[in-house]
């Protein structure tokens, strides 16, 4: 089992990564604590294909069923998730089982953040999206029509388990839009990470996700280590979700899927950098003939004036001032605040 660890003092947590390691993790938790009263939150569908290997494992516990998609993280549902803890005897003793991809994960660690203000929460994610993003650094919340996750707190886990095995029973295009999130580690602190990557993605059949997963969870963890808050560092994570937000809240949450709206994200960023005199053209090509391994299907047409106005409720804007991430060469991402509305329209026709 591979282990990496965010280092966060008192409240550091490790992410263990390892083929079947679903069914150790009865043995695991008991370790951690036998007296825990576990409130499983996921999805029917995640149920369908994982509940029975859960069970089996003798994991047991309450189980609360949200939602399918982005549907599950409103308010509607954070407080009928509430009432049914209340309802099953919930306490400051309880804890969270997180099963899910992001949506499941940021929801259920929003619950675990405000229930009895604080409960503690485990993570396991079973979308790659989740494995190498979504389930580590604590970020929780739930969206408003005005856009993706404007609501939320940090709560870090107790700790995150990830079982690539897990990504076989998924359908092949959810795998590999979460490979957008890997392509973009590489692309923001490790050049060499990303040139393996683009080696690998010629032959995605023969692709080494556990060796993707761990160096993308490193990454994170690093980061996150160093900057828990996003007050500076944490920021180039969101290479890429700028406009692709922007994109996914524009064409309806659940249209188009969060690594692909992440790819075009990505490219528009890669161009824009080049554009600032930042990036190599020969980086940017390299990049973008990276992403297009992914074969993604060009962009949906999109409106500009409603992509900015998205962009413009980005939580990255401070002050009114956008903190863009774009790239100073290949892995290495930082932030600009001179990225105008001019060069965020004209990035979107490279995604025609």
């Amino acid at each position: 089992m591979k282990t990496v660890t965010v280092e966060l003092d008192e409240r550091s947590y490790p992410i263990h990564v390892s083929k079947g390691l679903l069914e150790k993790l009865p043995e695991i938790l008991a370790q951690q604590n036998g007296t825990r009263s576990w409130v499983i939150i996921s999805q029917s569908s995640i149920m369908e294909l994982l509940g029975s290997r859960l069970k089996a494992a003798g994991l047991h516990g309450h189980e609360i069923i949200v939602s399918e998609g982005e549907r599950a993280k409103d308010f509607d549902e954070y407080r009928r998730v509430i009432s049914q803890m209340m309802k099953m005897g919930c306490d400051r003793s309880s804890t969270i089982l997180a099963v899910g991809g992001g949506v499941v994960g940021d929801l259920a660690g929003f619950v675990a953040a405000t229930f009895m203000r604080g409960i503690d929460c485990f993570q396991i994610p079973t979308t790659l999206l989740a494995m190498v993003d979504s389930a580590i650094g604590g970020k929780t919340g739930v969206n408003l029509p005005e856009g993706k996750n404007l609501v939320g707190v940090f709560h870090q886990p107790e700790s995150v388990f990830i079982d690539p095995t897990i990504l076989e029973s998924l359908p092949r295009e959810e795998v590999v839009s979460g490979l957008a999130e890997v392509v973009k580690y590489g692309a923001i602190r490790d050049r060499d990470f990303l040139a393996w990557l683009s080696s690998e993605l010629d032959d995605l059949d023969a692709f080494d996700l556990e060796s993707a997963i761990t160096r993308s969870c490193a990454i994170k963890a690093e980061v996150v280590s160093k900057d828990e808050k996003e007050r500076g560092l944490r920021r180039i994570l969101n290479f890429g979700h700028t406009i692709g937000h922007a994109v996914e809240a524009h064409l309806g949450y659940g249209n188009i899927r969060h690594g692909e709206a992440v790819a075009h994200g990505m490219n528009c960023a890669s161009w824009i950098s080049e554009q600032m005199g930042l990036l190599p053209a020969a980086d940017r090509q390299f990049l973008s003939d990276t992403i297009a391994k992914l074969s993604f299907l060009p962009s949906p047409t999109l409106d500009p004036s409603t992509i900015l106005n998205y962009v413009h409720t980005d939580k990255k804007t401070e002050g009114g001032v956008l903190n863009f991430v774009v790239l100073d060469g290949l892995g290495n991402a930082t932030t600009s605040t001179q990225v105008s509305d001019k060069l965020i329209v004209e990035s979107l026709a490279t995604l025609s």
